[in-house]
């Protein structure tokens, strides 16, 4: 037992506090960690969301957010990530092929032993950072640190909630591991399909996937706009490829503004400095029609201009726009998950999907035509949107801290 006497959280057999590793202030109130990985910008801002609510809402609860790859070896973390990069994005059939294998089949024995091996190895620092914070509850926004905390969790030398949060709109196999406590999961289908495996319903929360707290209080569209010097009463597409700026294209952009005279464009760039760079060139030719903004966390008053998204379907930017019932035109999705993401968006009438530069040009000129379809999945879009998200995953925390 500890020495603040609460349930639930790390069981080394070593009195942190008195040896003065912890300060006994911190340990006195109940503490939050996050965990995300930085592979991919979603994971991150998802644990992101999740902090800035805890401060927001409940200023008691100390919270801490750990980008995992920041707490392991360099080796490890320049070779995780560069090969998620490279796959992903270089290669990305190789990716698909991977995601769909290992999805497929079950972990070989000596496999799951190799990974373990090397994960207890490079999760020394992590482990030395929990013991120093002494959560009540771990939340896991990638699958990563779920599996390096089930195994040791599995030893008892964790014991308090680890609980997982899915952060798209498809489980992989490898997210699901023996000692997670339970799953924020993003809609019903996850939760049949943990409940199918044999997860028991009282730890599936069906929350959605946490947004930052501007989703839950956007502009309007008056204000959002006269910000942007853009005109309400056009008709606005939001351009948007993720937190990188991978798959976005100059040609796109002045093929839109060229094709369609009367619409403006936002585009952002995220981190893309070039991309960014070279748009603001094209800006200065159309100062009333385009609009052109780098990496920002306040995407929700970019949204509350636009009619319709263009975006890759990853699962934290088509969250957002579920939240602000804005319709989705999918380009470019990863093999893997982004793919499953876009079926299950299309299936329930939100989004629609383009493979090439010529079909996303007809299917925007057909929605932007048909004002009654765009309307519906407008419709669609607001009656799949979770934009409590966060709060529904502090309140599931506060529980199983206090449950025995």
């Amino acid at each position: 037992m500890m020495a603040n006497g609460i349930d639930g959280c790390i069981d080394n057999g070593i009195d942190l506090v008195a040896s003065g590793q912890v300060d006994a202030t911190t340990v006195a109130g109940k503490r939050l960690m996050v965990l995300s990985v930085s592979a991919g910008n979603g994971h991150v801002r998802a644990a992101d969301a999740i902090v800035a609510h805890a401060r927001a809402d409940y200023p008691s609860l100390t919270v801490r957010h750990h980008d995992v790859l920041k707490l392991v070896p360099r080796w490890f973390s320049k070779v995780y990530s560069d090969m998620y990069m490279a796959l992903a994005h270089r290669l990305p059939e190789a990716w698909g092929w991977l995601y769909r294998t290992t999805d497929a089949s079950s972990d070989k024995p000596w496999n799951v032993r190799l990974r373990r091996l090397l994960q207890a190895f490079v999760a020394k620092r992590l482990l030395t950072e929990i013991h120093r914070f002494q959560p009540d509850i771990i939340i896991c926004t990638h699958f990563l640190p779920a599996e390096m905390l089930s195994d040791i969790r599995f030893k008892q030398k964790i014991t308090c909630p680890l609980w997982v949060q899915v952060t798209d709109f498809d489980l992989h196999h490898i997210w699901m591991q023996p000692a997670v406590t339970g799953y924020f999961v993003a809609n019903d289908e996850l939760a049949y399909r943990l409940y199918a495996q044999g997860m028991p319903s009282a730890r599936v929360v069906v929350s959605g996937i946490p947004l930052m707290p501007g989703f839950s209080s956007a502009p309007d569209r008056g204000s959002a706009c006269a910000a942007l010097g853009l005109d309400p009463r056009c008709t606005t597409v939001l351009l948007m490829s993720g937190g990188a700026g991978a798959g976005l294209q100059e040609s796109l952009v002045q093929s839109l503004l060229a094709q369609h005279a009367a619409l403006q464009v936002i585009v952002l760039t995220g981190r893309n400095q070039g991309l960014h760079d070279t748009l603001r060139t094209i800006e200065a030719f159309y100062p009333t029609r385009l609009r052109v903004i780098g990496y920002t966390n306040e995407v929700y008053r970019l949204m509350a201009c636009a009619d319709l998204a263009i975006t890759k379907p990853g699962g934290l930017s088509t969250s957002e726009c579920l939240a602000m019932g804005l319709p989705m035109l999918l380009v470019n999705p990863i093999p893997g998950q982004e793919e499953r993401n876009a079926a299950w968006l299309i299936q329930e009438g939100a989004a629609v999907r383009a493979d090439d530069p010529a079909t996303l040009q007809f299917r925007l000129q057909r929605l932007l035509s048909d004002q009654p379809r765009l309307a519906a999945m407008r419709s669609r879009a607001r009656a799949l949107a979770k934009p409590s998200a966060a709060n529904d995953v502090l309140q599931a925390a506060r529980r199983a801290v206090k449950s025995p």
